[in-house]
């Protein structure tokens, strides 16, 4: 597991300590971090052991522990991740998001223990458009991060076609749960209507986007690891899209807030794609998937999440701190 240290990483070895068949590695370039951020942590497995190494400086000590690991599944959650900050320094997301990742897979393509190799992409490559988005929409990236995982999805998918590289690819909506980095919409919201500051709704929060439980996510990246079919791209998401604004103000209704009182308007961020969809009958009629966690559970979690740690949470940085 490459990148455990994320939080879409940690939620997924979460889900495979619940089952004793599986063991396994976590690699990431920081130090594992606390429970508050780490589900997994809580479980104490001796299932699971951790490497700091950074893809971008000990490629070659990664490679040696995946050769000595020998490990059936591989799953690459390691990624500069967030899209606005991308636009200052692009080089540092095609540093990882390309060079890296070029030569972690071009590696393991020639290796005979690797059965899967489980793919993270993100919809951002689809870009501007409209509607239900299927599977195979053309790519049309509108922001440097986006262009760096268009190229991770063509470098695979000629790998695939050239060499039989076992690769199964994963797109979903905007993940969300408790241990989330706390500069995201939601958890910032929880945070800030706590603390009583204005919580930012750029373009006035009018975007709409597709908001999936984190632990419906894992879920799906299980059953493509286990059932879908090699070469192939799954949709995650819910079936319903709502606006950013609408998504605060559930959040300060379930917290007696009031969200004219909580929110103020801010500028549109750049490169900021429109709403859609993304299609999941694939998903549901391939995996027998589907999501589970409505919105307004899941933001309840997120608030007892926050609750049961505020101690802890005041001493953490509440915005993003870009690491080269």
């Amino acid at each position: 597991m490459i990148g455990s240290n994320s939080f879409s990483g940690s939620d997924f070895i979460d889900l495979l300590l619940e089952d004793p068949r599986y063991e396994v590695v976590g690699l990431s370039r920081s130090p594992e971090k606390s429970a508050l951020f780490l589900p997994y942590k809580r479980r104490r497995s001796p299932k699971f052991r951790f490497r700091k190494l950074d893809m971008n400086r000990k490629m070659s000590e990664i490679l040696g522990v995946l050769d000595s690991f020998r490990p059936e599944w591989v799953v690459n959650f390691a990624t500069q991740s967030e899209v606005a900050p991308s636009w200052e320094h692009p080089e540092h997301w095609f540093e990882t998001n390309c060079v890296a990742f070029a030569k972690l897979v071009n590696h393991l393509k020639d290796k005979n223990y690797l059965k899967r190799y489980l793919h993270i992409s993100t919809p951002e490559v689809y870009g501007h458009c409209r509607g239900a988005v299927r599977e195979d929409a053309a790519l049309n990236p509108s922001t440097p991060y986006a262009v760096s995982r268009v190229a991770q999805d063509h470098f695979l998918k000629i790998l695939h076609e050239r060499f039989g590289f076992p690769v199964v690819t994963v797109r979903s909506a905007n993940v969300y749960g408790a241990h989330q980095q706390l500069w995201k919409i939601i958890p910032r919201s929880v945070i800030y209507a706590k603390m009583g500051r204005k919580i930012k709704l750029h373009g006035g929060g009018n975007s709409k986007r597709s908001f999936i439980h984190i632990r419906d996510v894992s879920k799906g990246e299980l059953a493509v690891l286990e059932h879908g079919l090699v070469g192939s791209v799954y949709h995650l998401s819910t079936e319903k899209v709502h606006e950013i604004r609408e998504v605060v103000r559930q959040v300060c209704a379930s917290m007696g807030r009031s969200f004219k009182a909580a929110t103020c308007e801010a500028g549109e961020r750049l490169g900021q794609d429109n709403a859609y969809l993304l299609d999941i009958r694939k998903s549901k009629k391939d995996l027998g998937w589907s999501p589970s966690v409505f919105l307004e559970q899941g933001i309840r979690e997120v608030i007892q999440w926050v609750e049961k740690n505020w101690e802890a949470i005041q001493t953490e940085s509440l915005e993003y701190a870009h690491t080269p």
